[in-house]
Parts: structure tokens; sequence; C-alpha cells
């Protein structure tokens, strides 16, 4: 009995034991003599999971009555949330159009300005009518 005994404690020691030679060393221990380090150990740790956890919690009941304000003012978070977002949605939503409407008036300038550009061209050729006069003098004087 006492050579079973050493030969689990090595082997608990060096944590190769399965859970029923465990359970086999715990029932030697406690019929043999001697060994009263492993005995303490071992029907410690058997006391100690047989005993109950006595604590408890404090537990503090809040009643229904104060915590209705919290729906309340999360409900009115939500909302003032809500709204805030909506109408920063709108202001974006306003600049983007008012962008595009600048953009669409440039569209237009630009057309009708490179088309008052390519008109210029054709004054260009008509620009030397005037300078007839200059060249063969004022055929009508007075």
């Amino acid at each position: 009995m006492r050579q079973r005994i050493d030969e689990l404690l090595d082997k608990y020691w060096e944590a190769e034991t399965s859970l029923a030679e465990e359970k086999e060393l715990k029932n030697l221990l406690q019929n043999a003599e001697g060994y009263p380090e492993e005995k303490a150990l071992f029907l410690g740790i058997s006391e100690i999971s047989n005993l109950e956890p006595n604590l408890k919690m404090p537990t503090k009941v809040v009643p229904i009555k104060s915590r209705n304000w919290m729906n309340w003012a999360a409900s009115v978070a939500i909302l003032i949330g809500s709204v805030w977002g909506w109408t920063v949605y709108e202001q974006k939503q306003a600049e983007q159009e008012a962008y595009m409407e600048v953009m669409q008036a440039f569209a237009l300038i630009q057309t009708n300005l490179s088309k008052g550009q390519e008109q210029m061209h054709l004054m260009n050729d008509l620009k030397y009518l005037n300078t007839t006069n200059q060249l063969f003098g004022n055929p009508i004087s007075k």
C-alpha cells in the first residue's frame, strides 16, 4: 500500500495522473498512516470543494419610478440627435445643389464665351475695312 501511494504521489507531482488515479490516491491517503502533508493537501481540497459559497451579492433595487425619467431622457436625446442629423444632411444637400447650379452657370458662360470668341475670329477679317480710307485717301473731299 505504501509503495502504491508513493508511486501515485510521484505521478501526481509530475502531473501524469488520471482522475481515477487521483481518486484512488485520496482514498489510500485516508486509510494510510503517515503522509501528513499529502493528507492535508488532498483532504483540504476535498473539504474546500464540498463547501458551498455563502457570499451573497447585495442587490440594489431601483424603483421603476426613478428609472422612468431615464427612458424619457434617452428618447429626448435620440430625438435631438435625429433632428440635428437631419438638419446637417439638408444643409449638405443644399450646398451640393447650389454648387451644381453654379457649375451649370459657369458651363453656360463658357459655352457663350467660346461662341463669342469664334465670332471674333470672323471679325478679325473685317478689321481691315476701315483702312481703305487711309490707303487710298478720302475719295469724298469737301
